[in-house]
C-alpha cells in the first residue's frame, strides 16, 4: 500500500518537475531553484497545506525550511507530534516572484497537484497555513458557506467527507504571523487542537 502511494506521488513529483505551462517555470529555471512537492509520511493522519515555497524552500526544494519553518517544528513539538509522521506541502509548487501572494491563477493551474497528493495520502485531518489554503480546500470540500476570514475560524475543527472517508479542516495562521508580532501563544493553542487527533 505505501508503495503504491510512494510510486503515484513520484509521478506528481515528475509532472510538476516538467511542469512548463506553468509561468513560474521560467522563474525557476532562470533562478536554478527547485519546485517543492512535499515531505513527510505517505500515510499520515495529519497533512499541513500552506500557500507558496518562500525563498529558503525554493534554494533547497523542502517545504518550512526557514524562519517559518522552525516555528512549524516548535508547534509541532509542543504537541509531541514529530514533523516525520505529518506531511506538509503547498498549495503552488513554485516561488512567486519576490515572495508575493500566489495569483488566483497560479492556485488553479496548481491544485491539481495538490488535489492529487491529498488523494495519495488520504489525511484524516488537513490543517491549512494561511488564508489561500483555508480557502482553496474549505471550498473544495464543500466548506464553502463556512468561510469568514482567518482571525475568526483559526483553530477551529470542521468536519466534512472527502471520497475516501471521512475528513476534518483545520484552518490555522501561517507560521509567519509569529515572526511579525502575531502571539505564538495563539498558533500554540490553535495547534492543541490537533493533539487529539495524532
Amino acid at each position: 500500500m505505501n508503495g503504491d502511494r510512494r510510486e503515484a506521488m513520484l509521478r506528481v513529483k515528475e509532472e510538476i518537475l516538467n511542469f512548463k505551462d506553468s509561468p513560474l517555470y521560467a522563474e525557476r529555471v532562470k533562478n536554478n531553484v527547485f519546485p517543492v512537492i512535499g515531505e513527510g509520511s505517505h500515510t499520515a493522519t495529519i497533512m499541513f497545506i500552506g500557500e507558496a515555497p518562500g525563498k529558503n524552500e525554493a534554494a533547497t526544494g523542502r517545504p518550512f525550511c526557514g524562519a517559518s519553518g522552525k516555528v512549524l517544528d516548535e508547534l509541532l513539538a509542543s504537541i509531541n507530534i514529530d514533523r516525520k509522521n505529518v506531511y506538509i506541502t503547498n498549495i503552488v509548487k513554485d516561488r512567486p516572484p519576490m515572495n508575493r501572494d500566489p495569483l488566483p491563477s497560479e492556485i488553479e493551474m496548481y491544485a491539481p497537484f495538490l488535489d492529487r497528493q491529498i488523494a495519495i495520502i488520504q489525511p484524516k485531518v488537513v490543517a491549512t497555513l494561511g488564508r489561500f489554503s483555508m480557502r482553496y480546500i474549505m471550498e473544495k470540500f464543500g466548506l464553502g458557506n463556512e468561510l469568514q476570514p482567518i482571525s475568526a475560524i483559526h483553530g477551529r475543527v470542521f468536519e466534512t467527507d472527502a471520497p475516501y472517508g471521512k475528513m476534518r479542516i483545520v484552518p490555522l495562521y501561517h507560521p509567519a504571523v509569529a515572526l511579525y508580532g502575531e502571539s505564538r501563544e495563539t498558533l500554540k493553542k490553535d495547534f492543541e487542537v490537533l493533539k487529539q487527533f495524532k
